[in-house]
Order: structure tokens, then sequence, then C-alpha cells
């Protein structure tokens, strides 16, 4: 019962975070925005979509139990869902699933941004692990998070360049800073 109420949660929540990306995108695009890196994204909505049909998939066939530090595991992904909203209000419009740059904006840099550079991606990797662990889904665990390793590989670094040639990235972290925590 427990995995049905939560994963039905997420992907409430999941939903309505893609109909705010999208108004977001919207409202920036009419001021001069443009996306960075749109050929990865559909592989990460791909991987994201696999994630919760896997999870599923692996929790009706094991039929484990709950792990037994499974209140902990829980814990940690309530507590990731706090940092999650707090991730989406301090970047308010520039909040985005897809990499949506507005030249000439101001890095945000409050909230947990001002110690972490991508402290949603730190979020979402705790999400994949920990979610399936509560369950015992461990296949689902070690696969996502390698692809999720190759995502941010890919994804990371297409934010980061696109920031610096058009935002006051540069003027804010120094020439040479890829701060990608």
């Amino acid at each position: 019962m427990l995995f049905w109420i939560l994963i039905g949660l997420v992907i409430i929540q999941r939903l309505v975070e893609l109909r705010v990306a999208k108004r977001n995108e919207q409202k920036l695009k009419s001021q001069g925005a443009f996306e960075a890196g749109a050929s990865h994204y559909p592989y990460m909505v791909a991987m994201h979509t696999g994630f919760f049909i896997f999870l599923i998939a692996e929790v009706l066939l094991t039929d484990r139990p709950l792990s037994p530090v499974w209140p902990v595991l829980l814990a940690v992904f309530l507590a990731m869902q706090v940092m999650r909203v707090w991730c989406l209000a301090s970047l308010g419009e520039f909040w985005n699933t897809k990499i949506i740059i507005l030249p000439g904006a101001n890095v945000v840099k409050r909230g947990p941004y001002k110690w972490l550079r991508h402290p949603n991606y730190v979020i979402v990797t705790t999400e994949l692990l920990v979610l399936p662990l509560i369950f015992q889904a461990y296949l689902t665990a070690v696969l996502f998070m390698a692809l999720n390793a190759w995502m941010l590989s890919v994804r990371i670094p297409a934010e980061e360049r696109a920031l610096r040639e058009v935002t006051d990235y540069t003027e804010r972290f120094g020439p040479g800073s890829s701060r990608t925590s």
C-alpha cells in the first residue's frame, strides 16, 4: 500500500512540475530565452519515465518486503521533497526541466543555489537511489544511478556552457568556474 501511495504522489508531483516547466518556458521564451541541450532532453524524459516503469515492475515481480531501514530512507526522500520545493521557489520563473536560458539574465544565487551550483541534480540523484531502496528494488537503483550519471555528464556541461555564453555566470563564478555540485 505504501508503494502505490508514494509512487502515485511522486508521479502526480512530476506531472505538476512538467506543467510549471511548460509555463515557465513559454514566459521566458516570450522574453527572448532559448533552449540549450535540446538533443539530450528526450533521452532524459525516457530515462525518468523508464525509472518508474522499472521500479513498478521490479517491486511487483520480486515482491520483497520494505527495507528494514525504510523509515530512514523515507525520511531522506521526504527531505528531498522539501529541498525540491526550495529549489523551485528559489529559481522561480527560471526553473525548468529543460535548459532554458535567458540572455543577459543574472544567475540565481539564492536559496540552495547560494551553496551548490546544481542542487536540484543532487536531489534527483538522491531520489533515484533512495526511492528504490525503500522497496529493495536494487536493480532499479543501480541501473538508474548509472543512467543518471551518464545523463548528468551530458546535461551539466551543456547547461554550464550556455550559462557562461549568455549570462553573468562567468562574472559571478570566475572564468574557469564549473561548480557542478
